[in-house]
């Protein structure tokens, strides 16, 4: 498609979304903003010039991603790359519309007087709103040898998709999902994150709050507000936490980019299924069940669900047999929102005494875990037992599970835990995790099963960290 616009106007705003040509920072509103964790995982894979593939940066709306990309950008000035030999380009610009990558690439080199043959860092956001990006994009990898080419979009599900099928050896795909809950606790805190969480603690546990009433009040504010940077930053959007979420992060990758990636025609139909599961987070749901209380067909209820598993919105866990099996044709399973706030968003912001708070609980756990895509989990069901978390080894047998609770009651009574005493007996797992309200400690049965006991919001704090630090070494 031919351009549309002047090349000079094109040029001029090409030169306005790379101000560090000429001041040598990003723009000070981005530079004000704090780094997510995240940002220490990907500036090594920009860096990365041995292996000859761009990197594509996926994930939900509104999680930070053009943001983080502003930071890798002042970090490759700060550490001594040319300002010029860096570009970035918005492709939702309406200027850029109708205009190949390779020909902003070009526009590009006119404007520095360099060539292919320049070092350089070029950063496509939005990329998703490129017809056929991915067989551009795989182009431009192999033909420009000495450029490194960094792109993300938010309609996930678009790049995961096309990523899949035609970047193949020339695309890395780099996730950035909802924050961790160490992730909001560090935006929202800063120095006062070490009076709720500290290390090294007599009982032998990772970490330990010596303030457990206060993690637990910041804990429930994260499972109302804490997906998302801004909304954790921002009390006037907390104080309508729908308009914001609901309208700019849940109505636009359902009403828009769904649709129009995949040609649903009855978007009713996708909303309706969606609001269903968002309640219903963390329960056990059968696909009759589903199609029968959204009105949707099964064979349609399952497509919904590879889109939205796709979009970054949900996450379904497979329920396994108390000897282990997974179930070939398991009618059964569970739905759990990539975060617990996307819930709040739909209904209202939840409370401790709400019926479903657990269940809320068991979504926030999950969505740390979530962070870590080489370890497939699963929970455990059968007649008068159940298990929320379960690993399995390689031999795909279960290696280690936990049980997640929001009261102190199994401290107090851990006779009570006869399942999980079972299945680890069954399975030779000498330990286990068992989450509570705000206590902390260790039981050990007469057969030799051990019970660490954690608060639930300092366990989800751990898991959080320990999967973003294990990811940087």
């Amino acid at each position: 498609m031919p351009i549309n616009f002047a090349p000079d106007k094109i040029k001029e705003r090409i030169c306005f979304e790379n101000p560090w040509w000429e001041t040598k920072e990003i723009d000070p509103h981005f530079a004000r903003m704090q780094k997510r964790e995240y940002f220490h995982l990907l500036h090594p894979l920009v860096r990365e010039e041995r292996v000859k593939r761009a990197v594509v940066l996926m994930g939900p709306r509104r999680v930070g991603k053009t943001v983080l990309l502003f930071h890798v950008i002042q970090k490759l000035i700060d550490s001594g790359v040319n300002p010029r030999h860096i570009c970035y380009l918005s492709i939702e610009t309406p200027l850029f519309m109708g205009i190949g990558l390779e020909e902003l690439l070009h526009l590009y080199f006119d404007l520095n007087s360099t060539d292919k043959n320049t070092p350089a860092y070029v950063f496509f956001d939005e990329i998703q709103y490129l017809k056929d990006w991915e067989i551009h994009l795989k182009s431009l990898v192999d033909s420009y040898h000495t450029i490194k080419f960094i792109v993300s979009g938010s309609a996930a599900a678009a790049l995961k998709l096309k990523s899949n099928e035609s970047g193949a050896g020339r695309f890395t795909e780099f996730i950035l999902p909802p924050l961790t809950f160490y992730e909001f606790l560090k935006l929202t805190e800063s120095a006062d994150l070490v009076k709720m969480v500290e290390a090294d603690n007599e009982e032998g546990f990772e970490y330990y709050s010596p303030n457990i009433k206060a993690l637990n009040r910041r804990f429930l504010s994260y499972l109302n507000f804490g997906g998302y940077p801004e909304v954790s930053l921002s009390e006037v959007i907390q104080s309508d936490p729908g308009r914001y979420i609901r309208n700019d992060i849940i109505d636009k990758v359902l009403l828009r980019d769904l649709p129009s990636l995949y040609g649903i025609q009855d978007i009713q139909e996708l909303n309706s299924l969606f609001t269903y599961i968002a309640w219903h987070s963390g329960s056990e749901i059968s696909l009759d069940q589903l199609s029968q209380s959204s009105g949707v067909s099964k064979n349609t209820v399952r497509k919904y669900f590879t889109y939205l598993e796709a979009a970054f919105l949900i996450k379904i866990i497979p329920r396994i047999d108390q000897s282990g099996k997974k179930f070939n044709r398991s009618n059964l399973f569970k739905i759990y929102l990539t975060n617990p706030s996307l819930r709040s968003a739909l209904f209202t912001p939840a409370s401790e005494s709400d019926d479903l708070f657990g269940q809320l609980v068991e979504t926030a756990i999950y969505s740390q875990w979530n962070h870590t895509h080489s370890q497939p989990l699963y929970y455990a069901r059968w007649k008068g037992g159940e298990i929320d978390i379960v690993s399995l080894n390689e031999r795909q047998k279960p290696s280690w599970c936990i049980e997640i609770k929001w009261t102190n009651r199994f401290f107090q009574k851990p006779g009570e835990l006869k399942s999980l005493h079972s299945f680890c007996k069954t399975h030779e797992i000498r330990s286990a995790v068992v989450t509570t309200l705000d206590t902390t400690g260790v039981h050990t049965t007469k057969d030799g099963v051990t019970y660490e006991y954690l608060p639930a919001s300092l366990y989800c704090y751990t898991v959080g960290r320990q999967i973003i630090e294990g990811k940087r070494y």
